[in-house]
């Protein structure tokens, strides 16, 4: 342990001295988000221009942040002056950018978002008292976007590995104590407190025990956990050495979807770091805990979250769920008591045993202690990561963090595919386990997707149960069966062949469903459908009695129009429809033919006149029909 401490002496010193730089730093944010958005090429703009401008600079790739509508971020720092964030930042703007923040060494003020110093710039506000910053708590977060995730001197430098330097002075029994009194409960779904799991495990016969890190996020729109490791990849490592530690466990798996090949490649340089600085083997830091960790790819099945079929997965069999009892803290992998714990689980964990289980008690609510990460996407101003004490309303998630709807706010589906989606009378309800729950959703992993009017909840309710039935394993008859035949009953409605008895037979096959299926994919599966049912259920009767879709989603319902009076001839429509169906000279209204139509949608979505319609022509057809 003490070459650790020396370790850290040194990394702290390296940091200081990085902070304290007598060259300019560039940061910019490389996770897989500011990769999409354009990053890479960006960190070649920059080092070709800092070559030809003969500048000595250091470029640092740092990870997510959070506010993913910003993204690329560059962020600048001069000797002696605060850390400068440059948002949206495309080749163009990334020449007066860096002409102005490194030749003439003075920030633009007309480009820069914020900044991260202790002395406010008059101009710049800070990065954190951004509308989308300021109202979150930043724990599990906390070095995201700030340091370098491919360097262990940066984490050492921010207390890194001090939780579980912590950990190994107590007793095991004591860090699940600890565990305990802070309240802490499992990050990946059903909310069930960390420490019974732990204190089963620990208690189990069994010489070989198993830690698995499950990271097979597969939720669509959710990156929760893809983005911790990319961006703060040790603080989920040292989890698992606490968790390894408290369990008696003496070896690690990170489960992890192919699909996040960076998120894979920063692990493995971490697990690398790790054996290096004595964080991995036997007697660890001169202790009897012996552990190491391993990554097992997935195939990218959904099932694969469910903890017994991601065990099979790991012992190469085909991902399926199977019965409990026994449970996996007591008969898991290959036999052994296994304990399986989230990213973001594990990653709370050094924050607990650094700061202490009373410090963490200080977020969250009774029974609902600490903070939760989300990835907010869909119709919202302001997509992206964040992280919120739970207890916090959804009201304040989606308006305050999230800048609201462009468009009038229909509903938000909470815990993924398998949650439930709630409407307005739902916005001062607040994130916790049991309060959504009690509104027929789930907190699930962390995934929050907003829509506004231009969402058919019955097309949204069909693609999600849609894709919890294509990824059923089918062991199971309810899900098997009663999810193929929900999805039957939806398609017919959105093609306007649904009858009033359907919604009955929806509600009843979902119920039975709930109750009937062997794994928590089943059982939840139905939710979306269910919820909309609930707090929805006008817009099934006006699929099924007026052969209406009031969002102009649904193309058996609907033919688009111009409404004449409206159009201003702008040619918006024309530039975007892909088969030339909308025609007429600028500034005078255009013409649509219905004949050569496919209902893409493009027009009603770039007109700023609303001169694009269909309801009055939906209702003519639903008469031709009868």
């Amino acid at each position: 342990m003490n070459k650790l401490k020396e370790k850290i002496v040194l990394a702290k010193k390296k940091w200081e001295e990085l902070e304290n730089n007598r060259e300019p730093i560039i940061f910019v944010g490389a996770a897989s988000c500011g990769r999409a958005a354009g990053a890479l090429e960006l960190i070649n703009e920059i080092g070709t221009f800092i070559k030809d401008h003969n500048i000595k600079a250091r470029i640092i790739q740092v990870g997510c942040i959070g506010p993913c509508y910003l993204e690329p971020l560059v962020d600048i720092k001069l000797p002696g002056e605060p850390r400068v964030s440059y948002n949206n930042v495309n080749t163009k703007t990334l020449q007066v950018i860096l002409k102005s923040h490194l030749i003439e060494g003075k920030p633009h003020v007309k480009l820069s978002i914020g900044h991260f110093g202790k002395d406010r710039y008059k101009d710049i506000p800070h990065f954190f008292e951004l509308p989308m910053l300021k109202p979150q708590v930043r724990i599990v977060l906390r070095n995201c976007g700030l340091i370098d995730p491919e360097d262990i001197d940066h984490y050492l430098a921010v207390d890194g590995y001090q939780g579980f330097m912590n950990a190994l002075t107590m007793k095991p029994d004591d860090v699940i104590a600890t565990v305990r009194q802070a309240g802490l409960r499992g990050r990946g779904g059903a909310g069930f407190p960390t420490f019974r799991k732990w204190t089963v495990c620990r208690n189990a016969p069994g010489e070989q025990k198993y830690l698995i890190c499950n990271a097979d996020e597969g939720d669509p729109g959710a990156f929760m956990n893809r983005s911790l490791i990319e961006s703060d990849t040790h603080a989920v490592l040292e989890g698992m050495l606490i968790a390894g530690y408290a369990i008696g466990a003496s070896k690690g798996i990170i489960y992890i979807r192919a699909e996040y090949p960076l998120a894979i490649e920063r692990l493995k340089n971490a697990l690398q770091q790790m054996r290096e600085n004595g964080l991995l083997g036997n007697n660890i830091l001169g202790s009897n805990f012996n552990f190491d960790i391993k990554i097992k790819e997935g195939a990218g099945a959904f099932v694969c979250g469910e903890e017994t079929a991601l065990i099979g997965s790991i012992e190469g069999k085909r991902g399926m769920p199977r019965s409990r009892p026994p449970f996996p803290a007591i008969a898991g992998l290959f036999g052994c008591p296994t304990i399986i714990n989230n990213v973001e689980t594990l990653g709370t964990l050094p924050n607990i045993l650094r700061n202490g289980a009373e410090w963490y008690t200080r977020y969250g609510k009774e029974g609902n202690r600490g903070t939760k990460t989300f990835s907010l996407v869909g119709k919202i101003r302001r997509p992206g990561l964040i992280e919120v004490q739970l207890g916090t309303p959804l009201k304040e998630i989606i308006f305050d963090i999230g800048g609201g709807v462009q468009k009038n706010f229909k509903a938000i589906q909470t815990g993924g595919p398998s949650g439930g989606c709630l409407s307005e009378e739902f916005l001062e309800l607040p994130v916790d386990y049991e309060s959504l729950a009690s509104a027929g959703s789930i907190m699930g992993s962390g995934g929050l997707i907003v829509m506004d009017e231009d969402t058919c909840i019955v097309d949204v309710a069909k693609y999600f149960l849609d894709f919890t039935q294509k990824e059923s394993c089918g062991k199971c008859v309810p899900c098997r069966v009663g999810t193929r035949h929900m999805v039957e009953i939806l398609e017919r409605i959105t093609h306007g062949e649904g009858v009033p008895e359907d919604l009955l037979a929806l509600r009843t096959l979902g119920e039975t469903i709930k109750k009937g299926a062997l794994c928590g994919l089943g059982q939840t599966a139905p939710n979306p459908v269910l919820t909309t049912l609930r707090y929805f259920r006008n817009e099934y009767i006006e699929h099924i009695k007026d052969r209406r879709c009031r969002a102009t989603v649904c193309k058996d319902l609907i033919e688009f129009r111009v409404i004449k009076e409206k159009c201003t001839g702008c040619q918006s429509c024309v530039r975007v429809c892909p088969t030339g169906a909308i025609t007429g000279p600028r500034s005078e209204p255009h013409n649509l033919d219905p004949t050569k139509c496919i209902k893409c949608r493009s027009c009603y979505e770039v007109c700023r006149y609303e001169a694009i319609a269909g309801d009055a022509i939906v209702i003519r057809s639903a008469e031709k029909k009868s």
